[in-house]
């Protein structure tokens, strides 16, 4: 590992775009002083964040790791930390972080840290990898004992993290992955936590709005009355879950969400389980959100247009909290189902930040941007 002739250590966020820059921005503004205070004896860290899609292409951990070197060799960088939001793998096993002690660097997997406290233990794990590397070099069994720490932001009942395998020509001196059904699932929470579901919620302005004129109409219709009053709690669960799955298949099918692997490796198999499992449960979340929405949207349009004589004389129940309640809950799946014609007018860039192939597509496009406009200059 270089030191700078100053006596400042300058560490480099190297992040891919979306989530990992905006997680190493925020960590940037005090990791330098947080780094001084644990590292101790005068040290003094200087970090700066380059966002970078750095995994553009291709998620093969062996080119990952060349890309960061040349990153770091190409710079005055003493050490590199690379933040992505990809689940990576490393012999059949989900890698969670990577480290080269010979050239200072390494390489995290922000998914495998869970979809809880992510900024927190992302600052955890940077801190712990940037002062494994900035101490004395080590290599092979002499770096276990001083990165030990490292499992500290990993590790507890759900995160299965261990020691991982590593080949003769690897660029890595030390490796942990999670595996099993607890790792997957780890995994797969850390990437949906990284899709950032709520932001898919706003962007569905068009289907919230022919979802909202379908609950406006059906509020006041008879028809709806009666069906309503007519429908057991079971039917009405049945409703819901109908609806919103037409509208999380809708969503997919219409934006071309779903990953489908031009590989034929059990990785890029399993990868592509992962991709399209987090597409659905991010989907899942923001139609979920709405639908709650729609119902207490539909509730206070109920509680001020209808009328209890009215209602009595057409389903021969008088108006009251429950039946205020069922007419909501089953307008919302009515109107859920207006909203997913409406989400056809949706562009893919509302959409795009629930599926990672999506992401990935657009980060190749950057890159051959980057690309295009050196070749012009």
């Amino acid at each position: 590992m270089r030191v700078s002739s100053q006596g400042v250590t300058v560490v480099a966020l190297l992040a891919d775009p979306d989530a990992p820059t905006d997680i190493a921005q925020r960590m940037a503004r005090m990791l330098p002083d947080r780094l001084a205070e644990k590292a101790g004896q005068g040290r003094r860290f200087d970090v700066k964040v380059v966002s970078e899609p750095f995994t553009s292409g291709t998620e093969d951990l062996p080119t990952l790791m060349r890309r960061i070197m040349d990153r770091g060799s190409a710079e005055n960088w003493d050490i590199v930390v690379a933040l992505t939001d990809l689940p990576l793998y490393s012999h059949g096993r989900k890698l969670v972080v990577n480290l080269s002690y010979e050239h200072g660097l390494a390489l995290l997997s922000l998914p495998t840290l869970g979809g809880l406290r992510l900024q927190t233990r992302a600052r955890r794990a940077v801190e712990e990898a940037v002062l494994g590397l900035a101490g004395p070099q080590a290599t092979g069994a002499e770096a276990l004992p001083q990165s030990q720490p490292l499992l500290g932001p990993f590790a507890g009942r759900l995160a299965p993290v261990h020691p991982g395998p590593i080949g003769e020509e690897e660029t890595a001196d030390l490796r942990y992955v999670v595996s099993g059904p607890r790792g997957y699932l780890r995994v797969l929470v850390g990437m949906v936590r990284a899709n950032r579901p709520w932001r898919l919620v706003p962007g569905m302005s068009k289907a919230l709005a022919a979802a909202l004129a379908t609950g406006a109409v059906a509020t006041v219709n008879s028809t709806t009355w009666s069906l309503a009053e007519a429908l057991s709690a079971p039917r009405l669960v049945i409703a819901m879950v109908g609806s919103v799955g037409l509208m999380i298949g809708w969503l997919i099918v219409d934006g071309e969400l779903w990953h489908r692997s031009t590989e034929g490796s059990p990785e890029a198999r399993q990868r592509a389980r992962l991709y399209n499992a987090s597409t659905v449960m991010t989907v899942g979340i923001g139609v979920l959100v709405c639908y709650v929405g729609l119902m207490v949207i539909n509730l206070v349009w109920a509680l001020f247009i209808l009328n209890d004589r009215v209602f009595a004389s057409t389903t021969g129940t008088p108006l009251h909290a429950t039946e205020y309640l069922t007419l909501s809950w089953f307008v919302a799946s009515v109107a859920t189902v207006g909203g997913a014609l409406g989400s056809g007018l949706e562009s893919d860039e509302a959409i795009r930040a629930a599926a990672y192939s999506k992401r990935e597509q657009e980060r190749r496009h950057m890159l051959q941007g980057e690309h295009g406009d050196q070749l012009v200059t």
